[in-house]
């Protein structure tokens, strides 16, 4: 990947943001879908994949799983939906991310959500990044793994296998969430900065006394 396809900061970022205090409150990212959902966690990922045979039972396995994940979690940030898309399956989408939000919110977790634009912002600066040779703004998996590698870039996590995309957008949740807490994990600039002021966040008192 060509590292000049944005700004030439981000190879600085990887400069520790500070010293991590004892008692950090444990903060999950999740990338929610309905077939895999990425899952992350200060300095690791992981994902759930529903292998039901029935929408029903791939709900049920999702819910499952995330909440094995966001058992002991102080807060939970989450992706939001892309409104541009109307794509199959966008209903049965969001009433899982409605499921899980409903779930977090039954058991006291403060959960906040992240458009998927503010995500793209947060990792490489702009809403719409372009191809280096033709200027083209990037779509689908090109999109898909410019995010991934400015998460291997910032934050030293590579993320493989087939739930490699989904394992990286969860992680810039757990990272845009670190850092409104005030503990980012990496020293970003200001043109990613700025996602921070786009989202919706709860209490800051409800995640830190958890």
């Amino acid at each position: 990947m060509n590292q000049t396809l944005f700004d030439t900061e981000r190879p600085a970022a990887r400069a520790a943001a500070g010293p991590r205090p004892a008692g950090l409150p444990k903060v999950i990212g999740l990338d929610v879908a309905m077939g895999i959902t990425g899952v992350a966690g200060e300095g690791w990922t992981d994902y759930v994949k529903a292998k039901g045979q029935s929408q029903h039972s791939r709900f049920e396995q999702q819910l499952a799983g995330i909440a094995d994940y966001t058992r002991h979690a102080a807060f939970v940030v989450m992706e939001g939906p892309a409104f541009s898309k109307n794509n199959k399956g966008a209903d049965a989408l969001s009433a899982m991310r409605w499921m899980v939000r409903h779930d977090l919110w039954k058991r006291r977790i403060p959960y906040a959500v992240v458009n998927p634009d503010h995500r793209i912002i947060y990792a490489v600066g702009t809403a719409a990044p372009k191809d280096p040779d033709t200027g083209q703004r990037l779509k689908g998996d090109p999109l898909k793994a410019v995010v991934r590698q400015a998460v291997a870039d910032t934050y030293g996590i590579t993320t493989e296998g087939e739930a490699k995309y989904d394992q990286a957008d969860a992680y810039i949740m757990l990272a845009i969430g670190l850092h409104w807490l005030g503990w980012p994990l990496a020293v970003v600039p200001d043109t990613h900065r700025r996602a921070i002021d786009s989202v919706r966040w709860p209490e800051r008192g409800l995640v830190i006394t958890r």
